[in-house]
């Protein structure tokens, strides 16, 4: 008895008095790490690329080269993304609904593109894809380029980003009910048929997270890009990698131009991606 009207008892004046600045104090410490590590940075970029006004931002971002690696960014960006859409839902279905050898290899495969540098992947790409390499001259002599050429720059947007749509589709799949597909083949459906109209209604809302991740990712790509694309101006060359070619050109404001177009478009999409996971979260409450 003696504990239990120890352990009911009112803390402390001083405890009291402290529980109130430790929470003020751990909103402090969190809120000014965030300003000082993204809303600083972004702010700056912001405020270079609007220095000298919106005719003068508008017209470093609309010039020929700029306004075709933007193009380019965009167009890559997208083929990856529906690329990733297809072939990340087929790999997340086959590591959940099928046990074959070597399963959990894969699955650990899959999460490599986190782990290696990009610059490493661009290397990798050169190895394989090369004009002096076997694969690359065999697929020169069938009249296909890949190095220095937008198929190349397609793989390597395909290798960074082929881990989101599988990492976000595959949580799902472990969850999904399999009774009701069960019960459509019962009925004489195919499995094509039940994966259309009883899976994909549920995948739907993980896909669509996935596939704007893989394309906000693909739009910064830059390490493994830069090696196999060539980054040739109005033909190979990216938003990123011209990016870094007006800093290397001493023309910042426009290095700033171009930055904000590409973190508008990532916000863009971040806040669509909040949007949908906050809706997920509800519907699941």
């Amino acid at each position: 008895m003696t504990g239990a009207v120890a352990s009911t008892a009112p803390l402390p004046p001083r405890v009291e008095l402290l529980r109130p600045w430790g929470r003020w104090g751990l909103r402090a410490t969190a809120i000014t790490y965030l300003l000082l590590v993204i809303v600083a940075p972004l702010s700056a970029v912001l405020a270079d690329g609007f220095g000298t006004g919106l005719a003068a931002f508008l017209r470093d971002v609309t010039s020929p080269v700029a306004l075709s690696a933007l193009k380019l960014t965009i167009f890559v960006a997208v083929v990856t993304t529906v690329i990733n859409a297809v072939m990340g839902t087929l790999t997340a279905y086959a590591l959940v609904r099928y046990d074959f050898p070597g399963r959990a290899v894969l699955n650990g495969i899959v999460d490599l593109p986190f782990a290696i540098p990009t610059l490493v992947t661009g290397v990798m790409l050169v190895v394989l894809y090369g004009p002096q390499r076997l694969v690359g001259q065999w697929l020169q002599s069938q009249g296909i380029e890949v190095i220095f050429a937008t198929p190349g720059i397609v793989l390597a947007m395909l290798f960074v980003t082929y881990p989101f749509v599988v990492r976000t589709v595959q949580p799902v799949l472990l969850g999904a009910e399999v009774r009701q597909e069960e019960a459509a083949f019962s009925l004489g459906a195919s499995k094509w048929t039940a994966f259309r109209r009883i899976l994909l209604p549920t995948l739907a809302p993980a896909l669509i997270s996935g596939c704007l991740l893989s394309f906000a990712r693909a739009l910064g790509e830059f390490g493994s890009v830069v090696i196999v694309a060539g980054n040739i101006p109005n033909v190979t060359l990216t938003a990123p990698v011209h990016i870094y070619g007006q800093i290397e050109s001493q023309n910042q404001q426009g290095a700033s131009a171009m930055s904000t177009v590409l973190l508008a478009l990532s916000f863009v999409l971040m806040l669509i991606i909040d949007t949908m996971q906050a809706r997920r979260t509800v519907d699941r409450g």
